[in-house]
C-alpha cells in the first residue's frame, strides 16, 4: 500500500468520524431548536468560517508543504523554526479576526436578515458567541500542519475527532439545559451552541500537546543529526511561506464563500419571486451539507495526505513518480466519491427523512437530491487545489475560485427567481464545476500527464455507478410496497439502510470482479479475496 494511500486512510478515518459526528448531532439539535434555530445557527457559522480561514491565511496547509520541502532537503531546523514563528503569527491574526467578527456582528446580521427584522439582535448574539473560537483555533491548526509536513497524520486525525466530540457534547448539553431545564429562549441556546467551537478547540489543543510531548524526542534526534541548515531568517521564512499560503486564503474559504452568497440573497430572492422560503438556507447549507460532506471527507483526507508526497516528488524532480501519484489520487476520488454522491442523490428523500424528519419532505429531500452531486465538485476542487500547491502552481487557485464565485454571484438571484431554492444549488454547482475544470486545465498544462488511465477508469466507474444506481432505485420501489418512508421516520431508516446495503454490495462486487479496485489501489485486497472469489 502506497504512503499516500496509508496517509489518506488515516486522515479520512479521522475526518470521516469527525464529519459523521457533525452530522449525527444535528438530529437532536434540530429537534430541540427547530428549523428556525438551525437557520440562526447557520447564519453564525458561515461568517465565522470565512474569518477563520482568513485568520489562518492558508498557512496550516502551507506549513505542511514548507516542512515537507525542508525535511526532504535534510534541514529539520528550518521546519522547527517555522512552527514557533507560525504559532505566534496565528495567535495575532486570530485575535484580530476575533475583534473584527465580534464588533461587526450587528452589521453582518443586518445584511443577513434585513434592517427591519426582529432577528437582528439574536443573529448578532450568535455571531459574537462563535467569534471566541478564533482566539484558539488558528494557532492550534499550525501544529496540525507541522505534523502533516512530517508525514505524521495521526495527530490531525485524532485531534479532529476529539475536537468534534468536545464541541458536540458542550453544544447538546448547553442547549438541553437552557431549553429543557431552564425553559430559556431558543436564540440564547443557539448562541451557546456556537460557543462550542471554542470548547472543541481547547480539547484539540490538549490532544496535540500530548502528541508533541510523545513525538518530540524523535524530532529532536532528527534535528541533532542534520548536517547543515539553510539558515533562513524569520522574514525569509514568512516570505516563502506566504508564496505558498497566499492563494490558499481563498481556497480555505471556498465553500463558505458560496454559502455566504446564499446567506445574503436566498431568502430575499425567494420572497421577491413569490416562493415559500421554508428555512431553505439551513436546509441546503447546514442540514443537507452535513450529509453531502460525508463522502466529500475522503477528498479532504486525500488532499491533506497528498500535499507532502507530491511536494517531495516535485522537489526531487521525480516527474514519473509525480505522475503516478496524481493519477492514483484522482482515480481514488472517482472510485469512491462518484458512486457515493449519486447514491445519496438516489436515496435523498429517505436520507433526509431519517435524520431530520418527514416534515415537508418533498421540498427538503428534493433539495438534498439536487445538492448531493455538488459534493463531487467540492471534493475534486479540494484535491486539485492541493495538487496545484504541490507543483508550485498555487497562484492559479485564485483565478479558478474567483471565476467560480463570480458565476455564483451573477447567476444566484437569477436562478433562484426561475427555479426557487434549487436555483441556489444550480448556481453553486455551476461555480464549483467551473473552478474544477480550470484547475484540471492548469495541472495538465503544467506537467507531463498521461490522461489515458484516468479517462478509461473513470469511464468504467461511471458505467458501474449506473448499474449501482439502478439497483438502488429498484430496491426503493420494491421496499415501497412494504414501507412508507415519506410518512414514517422508522420506515425511512429501514429503506435507507437496505438500499445502501444493496447498492453498496452491487458496486463493491462489480469493482472487484472487474479488477478495477486492485488496479486503482495498487494491489489485491486479501480480505475481499476471501469473500468475493474471482476466477
Amino acid at each position: 500500500m502506497s504512503k499516500i494511500l496509508k496517509g489518506t486512510l488515516l486522515l479520512t478515518a479521522g475526518t470521516f468520524l469527525s464529519k459523521f459526528l457533525g452530522m449525527i448531532y444535528t438530529v437532536p439539535f434540530e429537534n430541540m431548536v427547530g428549523p428556525a434555530g438551525t437557520d440562526l445557527f447557520a447564519y453564525g457559522y458561515t461568517p465565522y468560517s470565512i474569518l477563520l480561514s482568513l485568520s489562518s491565511m492558508g498557512i496550516p496547509v502551507a506549513v505542511s508543504k514548507f516542512v515537507s520541502k525542508y525535511n526532504t532537503l535534510g534541514d529539520y531546523e528550518t521546519g522547527r523554526n517555522m512552527l514557533k514563528a507560525g504559532m505566534a503569527l496565528m495567535a495575532v491574526t486570530g485575535f484580530i479576526a476575533f475583534l473584527i467578527l465580534f464588533f461587526s456582528a450587528e452589521q453582518v446580521a443586518i445584511w443577513t436578515v434585513g434592517s427591519g427584522s426582529p432577528l437582528i439582535e439574536d443573529t448578532t448574539l450568535v455571531i459574537r458567541m462563535v467569534s471566541f473560537a478564533l482566539l484558539i483555533i488558528p494557532p492550534m491548526s499550525i501544529t496540525r500542519g507541522f505534523f502533516q509536513g512530517n508525514e505524521s497524520m495521526a495527530p490531525t486525525a485524532v485531534s479532529q475527532v476529539v475536537e468534534q466530540i468536545a464541541r458536540i457534547a458542550f453544544l447538546l448539553v448547553s442547549v438541553f439545559i437552557i431549553i429543557q431545564l431552564m425553559d430559556g429562549r431558543t436564540e440564547v441556546a443557539v448562541g451557546f451552541a456556537t460557543f462550542g467551537a471554542f470548547i472543541g478547540g481547547l480539547a484539540s489543543c490538549v490532544v496535540l500537546y500530548i502528541y508533541w510531548r510523545k513525538r518530540k524526542p524523535y524530532l529532536d534526534r532528527q534535528l541533532s543529526a542534520q548536517e547543515f541548515t539553510n539558515g533562513l531568517s524569520t522574514k525569509d521564512m514568512f516570505k516563502e511561506l506566504f508564496t505558498y499560503a497566499g492563494p490558499f486564503i481563498l481556497v480555505g474559504i471556498a465553500t463558505p464563500l458560496y454559502q455566504i452568497v446564499d446567506q445574503f440573497t436566498l431568502k430575499k430572492a425567494m420572497e421577491a419571486a413569490g416562493f415559500a422560503y421554508n428555512d431553505a438556507y439551513s436546509t441546503i447549507n447546514f442540514l443537507s451539507h452535513k450529509l453531502v460532506m460525508i463522502p466529500v471527507t475522503f477528498g479532504i483526507g486525500l488532499s491533506l495526505a497528498l500535499l507532502p508526497a507530491i511536494t517531495q516528488s516535485f522537489t526531487n524532480n521525480n516527474l514519473q513518480h509525480l505522475n503516478r501519484q496524481i493519477n492514483q489520487a484522482l482515480q481514488i476520488v472517482a472510485l469512491l466519491i462518484i458512486p457515493a454522491v449519486f447514491g445519496l442523490s438516489a436515496v435523498a428523500m429517505e436520507a433526509y427523512a431519517t435524520f431530520f424528519g418527514v416534515e415537508d419532505i418533498e421540498f427538503r429531500g428534493g433539495l438534498l437530491r439536487w445538492y448531493a452531486p455538488v459534493g463531487l465538485g467540492l471534493a475534486l476542487y479540494t484535491v486539485t487545489s492541493s495538487i496545484l500547491q504541490g507543483i508550485d502552481r498555487q497562484n492559479f487557485a485564485v483565478v479558478s475560485l474567483g471565476s467560480g464565485i463570480l458565476l455564483k454571484v451573477l447567476c444566484n438571484w437569477w436562478f433562484i427567481q426561475m427555479f426557487g431554492a434549487k436555483g441556489a444549488i444550480l448556481a453553486t454547482g455551476l461555480g464549483v464545476t467551473t473552478a474544477v475544470v480550470l484547475n484540471f486545465w492548469r495541472i495538465f498544462t503544467s506537467i507531463t500527464f498521461d490522461l489515458k488511465p484516468l479517462y478509461k477508469r473513470t469511464l468504467l466507474i461511471l458505467i458501474l455507478t449506473v448499474f449501482m444506481t439502478v439497483a438502488v432505485l429498484i430496491a426503493r420501489v420494491l421496499l415501497g410496497f412494504v414501507f412508507n418512508p415519506m410518512e414514517s421516520r422508522l420506515d425511512s431508516l429501514i429503506v435507507l439502510t437496505l438500499s445502501i446495503i444493496i447498492g453498496g454490495g452491487v458496486y463493491l462486487w462489480l469493482i472487484y470482479k472487474t479488477t478495477l479496485l486492485e488496479r486503482v489501489l495498487g494491489g489485491r485486497i486479501n480480505m475481499l479475496d476471501k469473500f468475493l472469489k474471482r476466477s
